[in-house]
């Protein structure tokens, strides 16, 4: 989170869905440097790739806490249809990493662990609040309007 607080009660900007992708992975040992490394350098990789054309269908995305050996993120996309593009194109960074990772967790007997978890949202079905604060989440990844315009209460921002 960065940046100066906004005074007041703020809501995530935009309409429609939007899919929460988490991913992230779990260094099993800390000596298999040959196992873990590549698989924690590939995401860099891809949020640079992704930032860099932003009609791949990536709003945002933002660092998970863990504990020392889980690494992950929170990533916000425009559609399923995007993600799952992007998972597949054949010339973007994203499979050549997946490639690796599948050699090296075969070679490595379990040295290094993968997970993600896919939330497709439809629209009305949910909403958000940001009060005295930075720009974060959802609101970060569309932008933050006054919780006055898309409604006072939850239930009224959560309505379709």
């Amino acid at each position: 989170m960065s940046g100066k607080p906004m005074q007041g009660r703020m809501t995530a900007d935009g309409e429609g869905g939007v899919v929460v992708f988490l991913i992230g992975m779990r260094i099993n040992s800390w000596w298999a440097v040959r196992s873990w490394l590549p698989v924690f350098l590939a995401m860099p990789r891809m949020i640079k790739e992704l930032a860099r054309d932003r009609g791949r269908g990536l709003l945002g995305y933002r660092l998970l806490p863990g504990l020392p050996r889980n690494l992950g993120l929170i990533q916000y996309w425009e559609s399923k249809e995007k993600l799952l593009a992007y998972a597949a194109d054949q010339g973007g960074e994203h499979r050549p990493a997946w490639a690796a990772f599948n050699r090296r967790a075969r070679e490595g007997r379990d040295k290094v662990g993968f997970w993600h978890e896919t939330y497709v949202v439809p629209a009305g079905s949910y909403e958000s609040i940001y009060v005295n604060m930075p720009s974060f989440g959802l609101g970060e990844a569309r932008g933050t309007v006054p919780v006055g315009r898309r409604g006072e209460r939850a239930a009224d921002r959560m309505a379709p």
